[in-house]
């Protein structure tokens, strides 16, 4: 069976980072298996949430899998929550990442605004280990970041082909790409840029770069391309937040997530 290691934390309620990963991963026939870094009662989009911090934690887990010989054929980083964690995450791949895929999800801001707590020091730590990736799934703001450019909104197709040339990333899937009434996904990898466009929803969905870099991991060690995986996972992630909509969530902020659970006999 194939295994993918998934490094981020889990949380009680919000359907985002394990919550997301662990069922559409599995629904793959995938196993996997989770480094946890963080415990949260429910996601911080929400008015308050209590947290346990793992980071002092991950190299005693790690120590134990070293001893069990572990092998993965994909990693899978999540969200960092400090320049020392990622230093762990950075040594993890190094110590298992030699015959496994390596997916990078560099969560730092969105829209031009950094998310709280990031500073130079932590954004170096999650850029350094977008150099280590075969694929990141940055949005735009996070591939300027990754890139060392400035965010501009307007960034043209072939704008955003140079800046992911510019991460020296084999691969790179830029989410969250608002044009209009569309969202679209673009793919560089190799030669290679294709993009996917689909409908923009109102309000703000969690958890859906999650559900993303899950699927597309899971897909590519179960044998599809890169871009195969991201039309798959836009066409999942779509008709996820459509049910979302077809049930009445709020339509301002989605805290609790796309209701997904409903599609996963589909993979």
């Amino acid at each position: 069976m194939k295994k993918i290691a998934v490094i981020n934390d889990i949380s009680g309620f919000g359907r985002c980072s394990l919550t997301a990963a662990l069922p559409v991963i599995s629904s793959f026939g995938v196993q996997c298996c989770p480094l946890v870094t963080g415990v949260y009662s429910n996601q911080t989009g929400y008015d308050s949430f209590q947290s346990v911090d793992l980071t002092d934690s991950l190299p005693a887990f790690i120590g134990e899998w070293k001893k069990l010989g572990a092998s993965f054929d994909a990693i899978v980083t999540g969200f960092v929550t400090s320049a020392a964690q990622g230093s762990i995450i950075a040594d993890f791949i190094d110590d298992f990442g030699e015959n496994a895929l390596v997916f990078v999800d560099p969560i730092m801001a969105d829209d031009g605004e950094l998310y709280k707590g990031f500073d130079d020091a932590r954004i170096a730590s999650v850029t350094a280990l977008c150099r280590k990736a075969d694929v990141i799934t940055p949005n735009l703001h996070e591939l300027c970041l990754v890139a060392g450019a400035e965010f501009l909104p307007d960034y043209s197709d072939d704008e955003i082909r140079a800046l992911c040339d510019r991460t020296q990333v084999p691969t790179v899937i830029v989410t969250g790409i608002k044009r209009g009434d569309t969202v679209s996904t673009a793919v560089k990898s190799g030669d290679r840029f294709e993009v996917f466009t689909g409908k923009k929803y109102a309000g703000s969905f969690s958890g859906t770069g999650d559900l993303l870099v899950s699927f597309v991991a899971a897909a590519a060690v179960s044998g599809d391309d890169v871009f195969t995986a991201v039309k798959k996972a836009c066409a999942f992630i779509e008709e996820a937040i459509r049910l979302t909509l077809e049930e009445n969530a709020p339509a301002d902020y989605f805290a609790d997530g796309v209701y997904f659970e409903k599609l996963l006999s589909l993979l």
